[in-house]
């Protein structure tokens, strides 16, 4: 035993000891790489092994309850409302704009799904290989703004937990500055509830659908029973269906709907950009159609609980709460505190969920992408973790200013066209027939020009980022004057973004093709043997050819 604590103690203290210089922190290169000689990858940045390729259809369904249960996805129809809308507007609204987030999502989730490689690898195809970053450094700064978002939700429902636990936690005196942002009590419960999400967060994706499974099952049970709940203590489910209009009929009505209809749009636009992040570990790509029902259907779940339980909170404590967390603080005594324990429970989870499927993951895979001789999953997420739950200080950005709020929230005029563009570029302009090998070689053919940057793209994207910029300037700050015309492109931001760019770089690419990238059959490895075509499934590279099964290097025609 001793001989055998000798020899741990000697190789972790030579493995710190390597960690003190540069080259302590190198990845191994995967020798399975396309990569070109010299240049690095590895395993989280190649395409996805088959050993990793875990998910079916039913982690596609956990994986969208998930996402789409949490507590903003609760609070959601108040926005609708609050505009001097009706519940009518909060529940159609809802369905019809989670309907057209699942046309990119649907799109570029089947392009992961089929090539197995993820987001900052399949905008190569489109952006160039340069100039893919810039959409890839756009994703990322999204991604590490709501996922401090989530985090500091979650600390509020570790909050609940704790309190309800131990009521003498509300007694604790506050020993921060008022600068600080934040008490003592609400720093005891993000570092808590950050302890308890920082081992999740390390979880490598593949592994991760019994999560999805758990969450799928927990969140809904316990928003059913808060509901049935609050039904019970106000002998109803209260009056908000009464409610009238305090925007007046007519166009200025008319525009107020597709604005906040642009919204819900725009709430997933982060996942209908970097959605092949988790699609590429399908076994089979027919579960990526799933999303079109489930999208829409869990977000219209959680919206109606969330409009229900609000009603019922006007009649029981006199006014509107939204916030499932701001209603479970009004319990106490022990059956309250009991319930307040499962609510704050469920958003633990429900937050938790949200990070890993909508920010960590994501933004883990671009700093691979960025920097892959030093960065792999594990490591972008301890990165990523850190940066947003401590360096962006949540608290702060949650207290700031609504201005910030909304600029944040504006963010998906970036997100839609690069959707859009990495759509249309598979879909139509490729026609689903890429160079998988290619992908990953900045002499490839995905180079466009001596820039590594395809004109095309940067045309669409900024023409289509254009008109958008000063509405969003306005929102932020409302004195900024523009004209009418402009603010309501504005009012239709998302829908704008992604149909400009999507038709705009289809145009380009038709008028001015890139002909080194428009090929006859797909290419999976450099063994690709000629015009061998899919089988009938049309899904992967499943078929049979002649009796025998595809290899891995064949080159293949088109889905």
């Amino acid at each position: 035993m001793a001989s055998y604590l000798a020899k741990r103690k000697a190789a972790v203290s030579s493995k710190l000891a390597s960690r003190t210089r540069v080259t302590g922190w190198v990845l191994e290169k995967q020798p399975t790489s396309f990569a070109e000689e010299g240049e690095w990858t590895n395993i989280d940045s190649d395409v996805t092994p088959e050993e990793r390729r875990t998910w079916s259809s039913l982690t596609i369904a956990g994986f969208w309850f998930s996402d789409a249960l949490n507590a903003q996805g609760w609070e959601a129809p108040s926005s609708i409302i609050s505009a001097g809308l009706t519940w009518k507007e909060a529940f159609y609204l809802t369905v019809c704009g989670s309907l057209v987030d699942t046309v990119p999502l649907v799109m570029n989730g089947l392009m992961g799904a089929r090539l197995h490689i993820p987001f900052p690898v399949a905008i190569r195809s489109s952006f160039g290989f340069y100039f893919s970053r810039f959409a890839i450094v756009v994703r990322m700064a999204t991604a590490l703004f709501w996922h401090a978002i989530q985090t500091w939700t979650g600390s509020t429902a570790m909050f609940q937990i704790i309190r309800s636990i131990f009521p003498s936690f509300l007694r604790i005196p506050n020993h921060l500055p008022a600068s600080a942002g934040i008490t003592t009590q609400e720093m005891i419960a993000h570092f808590v509830f950050w302890s308890v999400q920082f081992p999740f967060m390390l979880t490598p994706p593949h592994k991760l659908k019994y999560f999805f499974y758990f969450k799928a099952v927990i969140v809904p049970i316990i928003c059913t029973a808060v509901v049935i709940a609050m039904t019970k203590k106000a002998h109803g489910v209260g009056e908000i269906w009464n409610q009238g209009y305090s925007v007046p009929a007519g166009s200025t009505r008319s525009w107020m709907i597709l604005n906040q209809f642009s919204s819900i749009c725009g709430g997933w636009a982060t996942m209908a950009t970097n959605v092949p992040d988790f699609t590429r570990y399908m076994k089979r790509s027919r579960g990526v159609w799933w999303q079109a029902l489930l999208l829409p259907s869990i977000s219209l779940l959680i919206g109606t609980f969330g409009i229900i339980s609000t009603s019922c909170a006007k009649v029981v404590y006199g006014e509107y709460i939204w916030s499932p967390l701001d209603l479970a603080s009004r319990w106490d005594g022990p059956w309250g505190r009991c319930e307040a324990f499962f609510v704050g429970f469920c958003w633990v989870v429900a937050q938790i969920g949200t990070n890993l499927s909508a920010n960590v993951i994501s933004c883990s895979n671009d700093m691979v992408n960025l920097c892959p001789k030093y960065i792999n999953i594990r490591r972008g997420a301890i990165i990523t973790t850190v940066t947003a739950g401590w360096i962006m200080v949540p608290w702060k950005i949650i207290s700031s200013a609504q201005s910030l709020l909304t600029f944040m929230s504006g963010l998906s005029i970036f997100l839609a066209p690069i959707a859009a563009i990495l759509a249309a570029d598979y879909w139509v302009v490729k026609s689903r027939k890429i160079d998988v090998p290619g992908l990953y070689r900045r002499h490839g053919r995905y180079r466009y020009n001596a820039a590594g940057t395809n004109w095309r793209a940067a045309v669409a994207f900024f023409v289509s980022l254009g008109p958008n910029l000063p509405g969003m300037a306005k929102a932020v700050n409302s004195s900024i004057k523009i004209n009418a015309g402009i603010e309501h492109i504005w009012d239709m931001n998302y829908l704008w973004g992604f149909c400009s760019a999507f038709l705009l770089y289809v145009g380009l690419s038709i008028a001015w093709p890139a002909e080194e990238t428009l090929l006859e059959y797909m290419i999976w490895d450099d063994s690709a043997q000629e015009g061998i075509e899919v089988g009938s499934s049309g899904d992967d590279r499943e078929g049979e050819v002649g009796g025998q099964e595809k290899g891995a290097g064949e080159k293949v025609k088109a889905f």
